[in-house]
């Protein structure tokens, strides 16, 4: 599973416009934000700001007039502490400058390891167009988009059910082509009982079953979510933080 890690290079390389290599570098990179073919597409503009780690140095692609800044910037600082709020600080105030800020920061999760969910609940699954029918259902908003995006469509989702009653439902996107991005929800009546980690894995072993890359993100303190992650065998992988325009 491990593997998929040199995948995830090359993922992100379409995104922050730069060669699979630079993210194992002792030093930050900068470069100029394009939009490539075969990226994740969350919007149809070019990147003003976005960094990225995998846990070693930070890989950033911005808008040209931001680069005098950032190349002095981050030239002698650890990448991974470019994260912290000190020090997002002044990015933050450069970024207000070109009325930009910045955005909430992705932790992300790849594959570790085939865990096997260890209880069981009725289940049913949906695919595809099968996944519409839940559109517009505000019990699923982690699980499922909130409406079809023909760029990153939802291709499979898991419900488990006590009766005719559903617990809860992990669905997952194909926000690039063989990478499929797990989201879960469970209806507040059957938390802690196991049900979100069971759905979690039954669905990341399906994915990867079919010969496609699961990953998982989350917020920094959302512990219930990350334990989620943990337990249905994935590990933290990447942290990305980007700018939207100020309105």
């Amino acid at each position: 599973m491990n593997s998929n890690i040199n995948e995830l290079y090359k993922l992100l390389s379409l995104e922050y416009n730069c060669a699979p290599e630079d993210f194992q570098k002792g030093e930050n990179i900068v470069t100029i934000s394009e939009l490539l073919e075969g990226r994740r597409i969350y919007d149809r503009y070019k990147y003003f700001f976005s960094m990225v780690t995998t846990g070693g140095n930070a890989v950033i692609t911005a808008d040209e007039s931001l680069h005098p800044f950032l190349t002095e910037y981050v030239k002698d600082k650890k990448g991974h502490w470019l994260f912290e709020l000190p020090n997002l600080k002044p990015i933050e105030e450069e970024l207000n400058k070109f009325s930009h800020t910045l955005c909430k920061s992705f932790h992300m999760f790849l594959s570790k390891e085939r865990v096997e969910p260890k209880k069981s609940f009725p289940v049913k699954w949906f695919y595809d167009e099968e996944i519409h029918a839940f559109y517009g259902d505000e019990r699923f908003p982690n699980a499922i988009c909130e409406k079809f995006l023909p760029h990153r469509p939802d291709r499979i989702a898991v419900c488990a059910y006590d009766g005719e009653k559903i617990m809860g439902m992990a669905g997952a996107s194909e926000d690039a082509k063989g990478w499929l991005q797990i989201g879960v929800d469970v209806l507040p009546e059957y938390r802690s009982m196991g049900v979100g980690t069971y759905l979690v894995t039954l669905l990341k072993n399906k994915i990867e079953d079919d010969g496609n890359i699961a990953f998982y993100g989350t917020s920094i303190s959302n512990y219930h979510s990350w334990n989620i992650a943990l337990n249905s065998g994935f590990y933290p992988a990447w942290l990305e933080i980007s700018a939207k325009r100020i309105r």
